[in-house]
C-alpha cells in the first residue's frame, strides 16, 4: 500500500496542557488547530492531539490505550537534559541496543527519545 501521509491521533483528557507540552516543551511545529484538536509536525508524519470528551469520568484512565510516542534524535542525553531543565522527570537508559530517555506528557502518555544511529543500524543489519 502507498500512503500519502501517516499520523498518530493522541486522544487526551488534559487537552490544553498536552498542546502546550508538545508545542512549548518539545518544540513541535503546529500545522493547524481547531477548537478541539491541534495537529503538529512529527518527523515525516503528524501528531494530532485531540480532546477526548468520551473518556472523561471515573474509568477514563483504565480504558485508555497504553502506547509510547518515540522520537529518534541524534543525541538522547542532550535532549533529556533539556527536558530536565524544563522540569520534566526523565528516565535515561543506556542499553546494548541503544539509548532511550522516557518521560510522560501531562496526560500520562509515555514518550521517549531514542538514538537515531542505533535505530538505523538495526534497520541496516536486518536480514529477513
Amino acid at each position: 500500500m502507498k500512503f500519502d501521509r501517516t499520523g498518530i491521533i493522541l486522544y487526551t483528557i488534559n487537552y490544553r496542557k498536552c498542546v502546550t507540552f508538545y508545542e512549548k516543551i518539545l518544540g513541535l511545529t503546529k500545522m493547524f488547530e481547531t477548537k478541539s484538536l491541534t495537529c503538529f509536525e512529527f518527523g515525516s508524519s503528524y501528531l494530532m492531539v485531540e480532546n477526548d470528551n468520551e473518556s472523561i469520568g471515573s474509568s477514563a484512565q483504565t480504558e485508555r490505550v497504553e502506547t509510547c510516542l518515540r522520537m529518534n534524535v541524534p543525541d538522547v542525553k542532550s535532549m533529556a537534559d533539556i527536558l530536565i531543565t524544563k522540569g520534566i522527570k526523565v528516565d535515561y537508559q543506556e542499553h546494548n541496543w541503544g539509548t532511550v530517555a522516557k518521560f510522560y506528557d501531562p496526560d500520562g502518555n509515555l514518550c521517549a527519545f531514542k538514538d537515531s544511529l542505533k535505530f538505523e543500524e538495526q534497520i541496516h543489519n536486518y536480514k529477513p
